[in-house]
This record gives structure tokens, C-alpha cells and sequence, in this order.
């Protein structure tokens, strides 16, 4: 038989070991040019030599991590190029996305864009009064939930993966932003709000130029 549903043991670990790595480059744990030894790493976060190389091969495919011939594995580079790179990936991924979600979206897929930006504005009041690294990891989760469920409905599993790559290089920069202070958290709150009204009410060119500008604020390039 040559599909199978079943995840292996080795499969399980490198998802887990894949987790605690993305939060660590996210949080700035594993610092922008860091070189990643397998011992190092097995040492603070277990796993064996292969399912570590598998874990890096992984984020390498993702871009959290970048792979040589010669220096092994390192955390890749965050500087002002690669933020606005990143950013103009984001934007032109999701306004395809959420073009297509709002011309195909369903009263259900509209029940879930409404929950998930429920839970952000709960998760923004609360990261906004005390940024821990907890409260912070739940926000920042909370981001991605509603990014996600606003594109769901594409029908495109394609753009959906490609969003999940570039919202998880966006990661470590928004984190920065909200830790420095430097997100605006009532700008936010009704950009988001009028976002969410545009949506269910398919405006789609309003829909549009409002997610591109909810971007660009958490990803400000200077």
C-alpha cells in the first residue's frame, strides 16, 4: 500500500523537536546567525542524531534555518532585508488567499473568523498588560489562529502552506516588535475589527488594503 495515515514514532519526536526550535528562533532563544550543533542541541533538547538532523532539514525547507556544505546548520539572518522580504511575501500570499477565501467562504468558515478574532482581541488585552514569555507565546499563537482562519477557505492548500512558512519567518520579528513596545495594541484592535467587518460583509477591496496594512504595522521595516 503506498499511503499511509500512521505517524511514526521518529515522525512524532521531530514534530516535537521542530515546536520547541520554532519558539526558541521566534523568542530569540537560538539567536539570527547562530551555528546549531547536533550535540548542543540533542544535549538541551533531546532526541537522537538523526531525528536532530531531521528537525533541521525541516526548518531548512522553512527558512528558519539555513544549511552549508561546510558549516553545518545555522539560524538563519533577520535583518532589515529580510524583514521587508518577508513582509512583501506575506502580504501578496495572503491578499491572493484572502481574495479567493471571501469569493468562496461559507457561513461556517465566516463562524470561524469570528471565533478566532474573539480570541485575539482576548489574547492582545492580555499580552498588552503583561508581555511574560507565556502570555506572549498565547498571543502570538492567537495571531496565527485568526491569520489562518481569515484564508481558510481558499481552497488552496498550496497558499495555505506557503502562508505558514512566511507567518512563522514573520514570527521572531513581530515578537520583537510587541516586546520593544513598538505595536500600537488600539490601532490594532480596530483595524482588525473593521478587518473582520470587510470580510463578513465581502468587501473585498476593503478586506484587502486593511490585511495589507495590519501587516505592514507588525512588521514595520524602518
Amino acid at each position: 500500500m503506498i499511503f499511509s495515515g500512521k505517524k511514526t514514532e521518529d515522525a512524532t519526536i521531530v514534530e516535537l523537536l521542530a515546536s520547541s526550535l520554532r519558539r526558541d528562533i521566534a523568542f530569540g532563544t537560538l539567536l539570527p546567525d547562530q551555528k546549531l550543533k547536533i550535540e548542543a542541541l540533542r544535549s538541551r533538547y533531546g532526541g537522537s542524531n538523526h531525528s536532530m538532523r531531521e528537525t533541521l532539514r525541516i526548518l531548512a525547507t522553512e527558512g528558519l534555518v539555513e544549511a552549508t556544505a561546510q558549516c553545518g546548520f545555522r539560524v538563519t539572518s533577520a535583518t532589515e532585508d529580510d524583514l521587508r522580504d518577508i513582509q512583501l511575501v506575506r502580504i501578496e500570499i495572503e491578499r491572493i488567499a484572502l481574495a479567493r477565501a471571501i469569493a468562496l467562504g461559507d457561513v461556517a468558515w465566516e463562524g470561524r473568523v469570528i471565533a478566532a478574532h474573539h480570541a485575539l482581541q482576548k489574547a492582545e488585552a492580555a499580552v498588552a498588560g503583561a508581555p511574560d514569555d507565556l502570555v506572549a507565546l498565547e498571543w502570538d499563537e492567537a495571531c496565527r489562529t485568526f491569520a489562518q482562519a481569515l484564508i481558510a477557505a481558499c481552497d488552496s492548500p498550496r497558499l495555505m502552506d506557503l502562508h505558514r512558512k512566511f507567518f512563522d519567518q514573520s514570527r521572531r520579528f513581530r515578537l520583537a516588535q510587541m516586546r520593544e513596545g513598538k505595536l500600537d495594541w488600539a490601532a490594532r484592535k480596530a483595524r482588525q475589527k473593521s478587518l473582520l467587518d470587510a470580510v463578513l460583509a465581502r468587501e473585498e477591496s476593503t478586506a484587502l488594503t486593511l490585511l495589507q496594512a495590519d501587516i505592514e504595522a507588525e512588521l514595520k521595516t524602518h
